[in-house]
């Protein structure tokens, strides 16, 4: 099979290109190595796949979709669209760039799935679709959704112009949404990454509110067996799915500060804050859907996750 990957070299796309070569698939990677976080760890997220023959990068914004046509080497079978721009707080004070790439960025993608006949599309979309909605566990089929960040809202909108070219062109379109993913090569942001980090080299972490906001925490290979599930999906022209992606369990604030504190074998220095804009009180998924379309069984404990992560942050020294 021939994959058009976008955001390749990031947390998730990265693991999923492993899983892809491993397979024998030719991939091609889509990536503009955005500064948001260490170009350097992006890079070594794909040194490996560098001299792979079924590997080729294309260093390459999502919004310019001519100069990615340019480069591809024949039509692909398949679009795995991840890129994006990452973060939920950051897209409240600057929304139009989120606009422009999560958005514009997702047309462009599906335009090139338009021109060269590809009948199949997944996208990479967030819980935070949900947001403040009280209903939970989310289901797929909720239409209360209540995003309060500009991210959000793009991921809605990306979701809407799939369900669109769908109608338009025939293309099954399916939208993941991922609840919380965690492991290794974790974006340094988020919160697993920054608290090991912080602990390890003895500085505070900021705990923001009284930590008991829950999230929905989802080990990496679990996600990418779940995207497998997609990919291995039946193809119906004209389909449009969304399945959330989860572990379809919650665990506080507090319990994971306690969690990575019995990983690491030490007590963290904890600073409180006001909760920030754009956060929720609780992600929860329900994947009943998943299981029974994508063959999605999550399997991953929290302590075996963060034993994971633990294992490469010290490798890797926190890259």
């Amino acid at each position: 099979m021939n994959v058009l990957l976008t955001g390749g070299a990031g947390f998730i796309g990265s693991h999923l290109a492993d899983r892809l070569l491993g397979d024998g698939h030719v991939v091609t990677c889509i990536d503009n190595f955005d500064p948001f976080y260490a170009v350097d760890s992006k890079k070594s997220n794909i040194q490996a796949h560098l001299s792979n023959p079924n590997y080729q990068l294309i260093e390459e914004d999502i919004t310019n979709p001519d100069k990615i046509l340019n480069r591809l080497k024949g039509a692909p079978d398949l679009i795995l669209h991840l890129a994006a721009k990452a973060g939920v707080r950051p897209s409240i004070s600057d929304p139009l760039a989120y606009a422009h790439t999560n958005v514009e960025g997702t047309i462009s993608m599906l335009e090139i799935a338009r021109k060269l006949h590809v009948r199949k599309f997944i996208f990479a979309s967030s819980s935070s679709v949900y947001g403040s909605n009280p209903n939970i566990p989310w289901n797929e089929t909720d239409l209360a959704l209540s995003p309060i960040s500009p991210y959000a809202s793009a991921k809605i909108a990306a979701e809407f112009f799939g369900k669109t070219y769908c109608s338009l062109y025939s293309i099954d379109f399916t939208a993941l949404r991922f609840f919380t993913v965690f492991g290794p090569r974790q974006r340094p942001d988020l919160a697993i990454h920054k608290f090991f980090s912080a602990l390890l080299q003895d500085e505070p972490i900021t705990v923001y509110g009284d930590g008991t906001t829950r999230r929905d925490y989802t080990y990496i290979d679990d996600i990418v067996n779940g995207i497998y599930g997609a990919i291995h999906k039946p193809l119906v022209p004209g389909q449009f799915k969304v399945y959330n992606l989860g572990n379809s369990g919650t665990v506080t604030l507090n319990e994971l500060i306690a969690a990575i504190e019995k990983v690491v074998g030490k007590k963290f220095k904890i600073k409180t804050e006001p909760e920030q804009p754009g956060d929720v009180s609780c992600t929860y998924a329900n994947i009943s859907s998943a299981k029974k379309d994508l063959s999605f069984s999550p399997s991953t404990t929290l302590h075996q996750g963060l034993e994971a992560f633990y294992s490469w942050y010290k490798k890797n020294q926190g890259k």
